[in-house]
């Protein structure tokens, strides 16, 4: 349903003058700005483990086909990057990335703020400091990487009384 929406191109996939028409996937919609800081506008939701965007749009609006609706509104390109990882395939990244047996190893040291922003949920209060600063914490790999999963699972959904006229809109622009 997503691409069949997509203006079409021509294009020479292997530059042998053979032409095919194919979307033209390189076109994008956004939401307006304003419009995705609207708290009437978006429920927020918590994905859960293992829950994939088509899960959600199935158990939101009654419909996976709808799953392109939330990657959009969260701004998402990549649904292997951007959307939370199941705990299987996030002990396999942390591998890869750091190495075998470097999980758990210190990926920094942070401090809390003595002024301003001095409490949050989401750490955003701590700031990063050298390791010899006094009563510094040290973050390991996997607990910086868990906070990134963390905030991914926090997306907002689309008021079900808005999605005719969100798609009537994508429509109309895509087309453009």
């Amino acid at each position: 349903m997503y691409f069949s929406k997509f203006p079409m191109m021509v294009y020479d996939i292997k530059g042998n003058k053979n032409f095919k028409l194919l979307p033209d996937i390189l076109k994008r919609v956004k939401v307006r700005s304003g419009l995705s800081a609207s708290r009437f506008v978006f429920d927020k939701y918590n994905v859960k483990e293992g829950e994939k965007p088509e899960d959600v749009a199935f158990k939101y609006y009654g419909d996976a086909q709808y799953h392109w609706v939330i990657m959009i509104t969260n701004n998402l390109t990549d649904r292997y990057y951007e959307w939370p990882m199941t705990q299987p395939d996030f002990e396999d990244f942390l591998t890869d990335k750091y190495g075998a047996g470097s999980e758990d190893s210190v990926h920094h040291y942070e401090l809390a703020q003595t002024s301003g922003k001095t409490t949050s949920i989401d750490e955003s209060h701590m700031l990063e400091v050298n390791s010899d600063t006094d009563n510094a914490s040290s973050i390991s790999n996997r607990e910086y990487e868990e906070r990134i999963q963390d905030s991914k699972r926090q997306i907002q959904l689309l008021d079900k009384s808005f999605l005719g006229d969100f798609i009537a809109e994508f429509d109309r622009l895509i087309a453009e």
